[in-house]
């Protein structure tokens, strides 16, 4: 069985209902819930540590460029991270129950596979 690699991409929108429930929960309860989801994801690192290839991170503000020229999007990207697998559904399964939406309001994780360049 081939082990190959597999981009993971976070999804979540900013108008979702659970960013809003989370962005009417009062500071204290925010801040309590941003450090148990902290604890929870070092926690899926640790577990997943020998497949994570790139830990990559959140990311920022949105740029497309196209013949038109280079303008401010907005997508529902929040994060991104590399990991070998045994399968696509080896790697998917890594991220069942994560925290990006399990205590955060994150919405979804799409995993899909890292393919060899054509002719290369």
């Amino acid at each position: 069985m081939s082990t190959d690699t597999y981009l993971a991409v976070f999804l979540g929108s900013k108008t979702s209902p659970k960013m809003a429930a989370w962005n009417a929960l009062s500071e204290a309860e925010r801040k309590a819930k941003e450090k148990e989801g902290m604890a929870a994801w070092k926690a899926w690192v640790e577990k997943h540590q020998g497949a994570i290839q790139a830990m990559g991170g959140p990311l920022g503000k949105t740029k497309k460029v196209d013949a038109s020229g280079i303008a401010d999007i907005s997508n529902q990207m929040g994060a991104f991270t590399v990991v070998r697998a045994a399968s696509h559904e080896a790697a998917a399964k890594m991220f069942e129950n994560h925290p990006h939406f399990a205590i955060f309001p994150g919405e979804t994780v799409e995993i899909m596979p890292v393919l060899p360049i054509p002719g290369g």
